[in-house]
């Protein structure tokens, strides 16, 4: 759970604080959870993807964060305590690098702060089944977001965008901001069905041609 001083303060502003007291020369993602501490998950969240927003990529993050996203989801989803294992968190990132993706990633949560309203449709944010809901959609778009598209234009940052909704939405119980995230997995969902039924067709259009030689 967030505790009430999160609520209160800024998210953008809070999650600035955390990457400017990320130093040294490399970064684990243990160092980083440690750092949350009783922040809570999906502040670990927000900050784990805000890196895929950009598009620069940093060598490791990809698969560390993504599979740490993935735990989470199914952390809140089982109740149990985040549990990571100790390859994934004792991997060392490029501490500068990251720093500075973080900090450039951090545009976007400001931009979607501004837009969540606390209580809105409150439906969509309050309850145990809405709870478990929303969980295995974290889930299914960290899953989407893990997905081996990473060559193709867009392919990290629309899941990135779905679980960023999740998290704004979950911490400020704001379903508003969670059904947007909802729409950002249906059309991540599309995007990728159009990725793959037209690589298909222009396979087989190749192989027609290959053929027909």
């Amino acid at each position: 759970m967030i505790d009430s001083r999160t609520r209160r303060d800024a998210l953008g502003d809070r999650l600035e604080q955390i990457i400017a007291d990320l130093d040294g020369e490399h970064l684990s993602l243990g160092s980083i959870v440690e750092r949350i501490g009783s922040e809570g998950l999906l502040l670990l969240s927000m900050l784990l993807t805000v890196v895929f927003l950009i598009p620069v990529s940093i060598p490791g993050v990809s698969t560390v964060f993504g599979a740490a996203l993935l735990l989470i989801g199914v952390s809140r989803l089982t109740g149990r305590p985040l549990w990571l294992p100790a390859r994934l968190r004792e991997r060392r990132l490029p501490a500068e690098k990251l720093r500075n993706g973080l900090r450039r990633g951090l545009s976007w949560v400001r931009r979607l702060e501004r837009v969540s309203r606390p209580g809105r449709l409150a439906a969509l944010a309050e309850g145990r089944a809405i709870d478990i809901f929303n969980s295995l959609a974290f889930i299914f778009a960290a899953l989407l977001l893990m997905a081996p598209f990473g060559f193709v234009p867009f392919s990290n940052t629309f899941p990135a965008v779905a679980l960023l909704f999740y998290a704004i939405g979950m911490i400020q119980r704001d379903g508003g901001a969670i059904l947007l995230g909802h729409l950002a997995t249906i059309g991540t969902v599309i995007y990728f069905a159009v990725l793959i039924g037209g690589g298909g067709y222009a396979l087989h259009a190749l192989w027609r041609m290959v053929g027909g030689n």
